[in-house]
């Protein structure tokens, strides 16, 4: 009976998210590098893969990004070569599309499932590719530790107008519980997302993450990766 509602409502959903892209800035992904060598001590290889939370729009520079804020806690105690992968509007199997080549890492941080929401990705095509991801990750490039983000709960954004912010709200809880499922199946750590969606934390979009929550993303997943690699 809810599938029938939401594809009754389909057309209205439509309409409603051609007016958020309409009133919604595009803010561009945070300048500055996406590779790197920094600080001092035992080799650590970081690689952060995701969508356009990851590649950092929301902020004007890597530095005030998700990576920079991971960097700043983890050079004191390691020498990190990092790399981030990035693009605004992946999903999934495009994220896994960017994995090219079988470069080794210790840490991946992965920061996707928005667009698998807004694009409409069905749940078993999900399931399929993130258990794809967390293989290629863990068989190709020999990560020892995934941690991965939980898909946010859209439902929960004022941006989306009703009932479009209840649609995504349902399909973020659908896809992030089968991203938990894929994680614990894989031995990776879902993260997850447990801050109101206020003013205070997000970009001027009101979807994106602001310097704040950038700040905190990144102080709670480097903590993560030090309790893993201590």
């Amino acid at each position: 009976m809810q599938t029938l509602s939401r594809l009754a409502l389909a057309p209205v959903f439509a309409c409603q998210a051609l007016g958020v892209l309409a009133r919604t800035p595009r803010l561009p992904e945070a300048a500055g590098p996406r590779a790197g060598v920094s600080g001092q001590g035992r080799d650590l290889r970081l690689l952060i893969l995701g969508d356009s939370s990851a590649a950092g729009v929301g902020v004007a520079h890597q530095d005030k990004a998700l990576s920079g804020h991971l960097l700043a806690h983890l050079v004191p105690h390691f020498r990190v070569s990092w790399q981030l992968n990035a693009r605004s509007g992946a999903t999934t199997a495009q994220a896994r599309a960017m994995l090219a080549g079988d470069a080794p890492f210790d840490i991946a941080v992965l920061a996707l499932g928005v667009n698998d929401v807004l694009r409409q990705t069905n749940a078993s095509r999900f399931a399929r590719e993130t258990a794809g991801l967390l293989e290629e990750l863990r068989q190709r490039h020999r990560v020892k530790h995934v941690l991965a983000s939980a898909v946010p709960p859209l439902g929960a954004f004022s941006v989306f107008p009703q009932p479009l912010r209840a649609h995504l709200g349902h399909r973020s809880t659908m896809l992030d519980a089968i991203a938990q499922q894929a994680c614990a199946k894989a031995g990776a750590v879902h993260v997850p997302f447990d801050l109101a969606p206020d003013p205070h934390w997000l970009a001027t979009d009101g979807l994106h993450p602001g310097p704040p929550l950038y700040a905190e993303w990144g102080r709670r997943m480097a903590g993560l990766a030090l309790d893993r690699l201590s």
